[in-house]
């Protein structure tokens, strides 16, 4: 598995079961330390550099980022590194202009 399709926990860091973009219910919890897990600071589209910390401009804004939510663009995100997130962004930029 590679490092970019790690889960991990918010809450503990701890390494959990799940594959990214893993579908999961609202109810799903960390089985180290009990954290909700649908929740912002586990989704694709957080981001605490950005207005309302989520780049889906459509998603309803969520106050509270580490409790449980209802929010319909949720995707599981993977454990990668900030710069390998600012990696990916800048390949998905520059690819936009490539002839």
């Amino acid at each position: 598995m590679s490092e970019e399709s790690k889960v991990k926990c918010h809450a503990c860091k701890k390494e959990l079961d799940l594959d990214v973009n893993t579908k999961i219910s609202l109810s799903e919890e960390c089985d180290y330390c009990y954290a909700d897990l649908y929740v912002c600071k586990m989704c694709e589209f957080y981001d605490p550099k950005v207005y309302n910390e989520c780049r889906e401009t459509s998603a309803d804004r969520i106050v509270e980022k580490a409790k449980k939510n209802f929010c319909g663009y949720f995707k599981l995100v993977g454990s990668q590194s900030e710069e390998e997130i600012k990696k990916g962004l800048l390949n998905d930029a520059n690819s936009l202009f490539k002839d």
